[in-house]
């Protein structure tokens, strides 16, 4: 028995193609291998994806039901109904007494999965900042949880949740930010969220709605911001910096109604906002009628005092606040939480209940258990002297190496702010010696408008992702490459 290329005029049976055997021998072997009950889906699964690979192209001639049947020694009503099958899904055609083809309605699918996540990059020392150390990541103490959550979780929580998250983990949360953060958290204003991003997309939705078409965000600050408003219809407009927080009077000229901040630890300068700038941007706020979006993102890592409590905390009516597990865990999780302004919540987890439904109810409940059982605390802790290490060491390494230079910003966090001397300069001929070193570094300019023109080298560097002899060794390879001015 043969397949072949023809026209449909041709006649039945046409010539060699050299592949038929080929094919009847894999079809042969893959029913031979299935219970014989599912043969029949067998038999259609190969010859579909046969065609939308085109292995079988369009215009190729199938044999008949009797003679493939008798090839694959299967019966031949089996044959016939994957024939009929596959003509009603349009993969092949048929006409009274000219046999069965396939059809011209199917294309060639792209082949290959690719990996668009995105990945370190592979450099002999990377200070990219953003990503905690995620050897550290509870595995053991997860794991525990994840089976006894799995072991108690009733069939019926099983079934879609409320839009705003589980009862249990919003009642954690709140509980928790209450305590750590200094937050009003009302559980029933607060949203379970696949991280900020979420949160800053369902806000810029509901914002976009009330006739807000401009949001402000602070310069620098993170470039992702702008690609995450503008997929909800706003336009983003800088607003520069002082050593206290946003500029107040760019603020008021900007007629911006809503702003984007992150108080406790601005990203990516370092500061933390003065009680007096504080104040200020919440008087703002209130004489435009306007909303802060607070983006705690690693507001409960700081090392030489307690943490500064968050803004929300002072006008939960005018701050929405937003966190995520992504710094303080693993940014795979995709948990964050959103505590709305009353005016807003309802809005809000309508936006979310038609966005997706809910998040996954399985990992919201683990992370409760983990809450309230104390396992989140212990691993902060854990996570918190590691990185107050990881900290002091880059510092050393670079006041070793890089004599004079000035590390600005507060104590906390996941980076620190690194300006060398002159010397060092210009700061594009230094990033590229370090990257034809295969340093991986990221220019203070790259978070926002351009810094000032001094010849000096501004850098943001990550320190979390990497042991302290890693940094060390990636400082010494940074001075090597660069020299020593």
């Amino acid at each position: 028995m043969t397949v072949s290329r023809t026209t449909p005029g041709e006649a039945a049976g046409g010539g060699d193609s050299g592949s038929g055997t080929a094919w009847t021998d894999a079809w042969d072997v893959m029913l031979a291998s299935a219970p014989a009950r599912r043969r029949g889906r067998v038999l259609q699964s190969a010859l579909r994806e046969a065609v939308r690979s085109g292995r079988l192209a369009a215009g190729t001639r199938l044999p008949s039901s009797r003679e493939l049947a008798a090839d694959l020694g299967v019966s031949r009503g089996l044959v016939t109904d994957a024939y009929e099958q596959l003509t009603a899904e349009g993969y092949l055609r048929s006409g009274q007494g000219s046999g069965t083809w396939v059809g011209d309605a199917v294309r060639a699918a792209a082949r290959g999965t690719r990996d668009r996540a995105p990945h370190p990059p592979g450099a002999r020392a990377d200070f990219v900042p953003g990503t905690p150390d995620l050897s550290l990541f509870p595995r053991a103490a997860w794991g525990a949880t994840h089976r006894t959550v799995l072991a108690r979780l009733p069939h019926r929580a099983l079934g879609y949740p409320d839009p705003r998250g589980l009862p249990e983990l919003r009642t954690a949360l709140a509980a928790l930010l209450t305590r750590r953060r200094g937050v009003a958290a009302d559980p029933e204003r607060l949203l379970v969220c696949s991280g900020v991003a979420q949160a800053m997309t369902l806000l810029g939705f509901a914002l976009h709605g009330r006739g807000v078409r401009t949001m402000g965000l602070e310069d620098p600050g993170s470039p992702e911001n702008k690609a995450v408003l503008g997929s909800a219809g706003l336009r983003s407009v800088l607003l520069p910096l002082d050593s206290d927080g946003l500029v107040p009077g760019a603020l008021e000229r900007s007629g911006v109604r809503a702003v984007v901040t992150t108080p406790a630890h601005q990203y990516p300068s370092g500061i933390a906002y003065s009680a007096a700038r504080r104040t200020e941007l919440l008087d703002w706020a209130r004489s435009v009628d306007g909303f802060v979006l607070e983006d705690d993102y690693d507001g409960d890592f700081r090392y030489d005092r307690a943490p500064v409590g968050a803004l929300q905390g002072l006008d939960p009516e005018r701050v929405a606040y937003m966190g995520s597990v992504s710094k303080s865990m693993a940014p795979g999780l995709r948990i964050g939480w959103l505590l709305a302004p009353e005016e807003l919540t309802e809005e809000l987890v309508e936006r979310k209940r038609t966005m997706d439904l809910g998040n996954p109810v399985l990992e919201q409940a683990l992370l409760a258990d983990f809450v309230e059982q104390g396992g989140y605390d212990r691993h902060l802790r854990r996570c918190r002297l590691a990185y107050q290490r990881r900290r002091d060491t880059l510092i050393a390494a670079l006041d070793e190496h890089f004599p004079g230079t000035e590390v600005s910003g507060i104590a906390a966090g996941l980076h620190i702010i690194a300006v060398l001397p002159g010397r060092y300069g210009p700061e594009a001929r230094f990033l590229e010696r370090a990257a034809a070193a295969g340093v991986a570094l990221r220019a203070l300019a790259y978070h926002g408008t351009a810094r000032p023109d001094d010849g000096r080298v501004r850098l943001v560097m990550g320190y979390a992702h990497q042991s302290p002899s890693d940094l060390t060794r990636g400082v010494r390879l940074l001075a090597e490459a660069v020299g020593r001015g």
